[in-house]
């Protein structure tokens, strides 16, 4: 048996409001001459690409929209032959609301229909499409969310001579900064709040640069102003998004794993333990109209050639 195949896609949505004033959910859902399938959009990823950015280009690439994030889907698992023999195939899928573009027929996809669940469900090809459309069906609308970043690299705390809330990004960090906005700006945030610590401003400024957004300083989401005010941190976690838009917050590691424990123990959502949150890494969290912890979804620092694997150690 070969190698895995890693792919993703996308549980692609829009709202439509009848004249009535009623709004139904639909998805696109398109048809590949090569295969003669009705299928989600979805690829394979390309060398190195991030289960995300391979999620939103194939999306894209397949149906001509841009999309919003939404909440992650889990991943299906199958077997697909290749060169004569079975490889096992993984595909990690999100939903993702349009936000604009237009479909154009491809050689690989011809058609593209907008749908209700049902009539999804119905033209669907494969059952593992249907798995995640039934996911997409049972989740929560509308969700926002919170995407919790720890800090990029930045060298080394013991050989940095002076306050250590100062210490600067190092070219691993600086690397990493300017690709997490390129993967952040997927999102839909509108407001920006970093701890008062150089390293994690330094680690959002390109993305805050990119979207035309201030970065706001928040000290209780620091090593230093968290201790002692779990429960308020926790509130301001869940009071953020509040008007539907998403928000990054940059935070350091010895908050992340302790803040997202507390949240994800009020709310029912069992995370693996123990909390993974590597210098660059981001956690996206999906909140419902309740503030209620839904999805935590845990993204890998960007792949970046400056960055050897002791740079990233936690």
């Amino acid at each position: 048996m070969s190698g895995l195949i890693r792919a993703a896609g996308g549980v692609l949505w829009r709202a439509t409001r009848s004249p009535e004033g009623s709004t139904t959910v639909e998805v696109a859902v398109i048809h590949r001459p090569r295969y003669d399938d009705w299928s989600l959009p979805k690829g394979k990823l390309a060398p190195a690409e991030s289960d995300l950015e391979g999620a939103v280009r194939e999306v894209h690439e397949e149906t001509g929209y841009h999309v919003r994030v939404g909440r992650p889907l889990g991943e299906t698992r199958y077997f697909k032959e290749s060169a004569g023999a079975l490889r096992p195939k993984v595909v990690r899928w999100w939903a993702m609301e349009a936000e604009g573009g237009a479909f154009a027929a491809t050689r690989e996809v011809d058609q593209l229909r907008w749908l209700t669940l049902a009539e999804a469900e119905a033209i669907l090809t494969r059952d593992s499409d249907r798995t995640m459309l039934d996911a997409f069906a049972r989740g929560p609308a509308p969700t926002r969310t919170v995407l919790l970043v720890r800090h990029a690299p930045a060298g080394s705390r013991a050989a940095w001579q002076g306050d250590d809330r100062q210490r600067e990004l190092d070219a691993c960090g600086r690397a990493q900064a300017d690709e997490l906005a390129r993967t952040l700006a997927r999102f839909d945030a509108a407001e920006i709040l970093s701890a008062d610590v150089t390293r994690c401003r330094q680690t959002i400024e390109p993305l805050a640069e990119a979207l035309g957004i201030p970065i706001t300083e928040e000290p209780l989401v620091s090593e230093v102003g968290y201790p002692g005010r779990e429960d308020e941190a926790v509130a301001l976690l869940r009071s953020l998004g509040a008007d539907g838009r998403d928000v990054v917050i940059c935070s350091q590691g010895d908050v992340i794993p302790d803040l997202l424990g507390r949240i994800a123990e009020e709310d029912g959502q069992a995370l693996d333990q123990p909390v993974r949150a590597r210098k660059g890494s981001t956690w996206a969290l999906t909140l419902d109209s309740g503030n209620r912890l839904v999805a935590a979804d845990y993204l890998p620092p960007p792949a970046v050639e400056p960055c050897s694997a002791s740079a990233q150690a936690d």
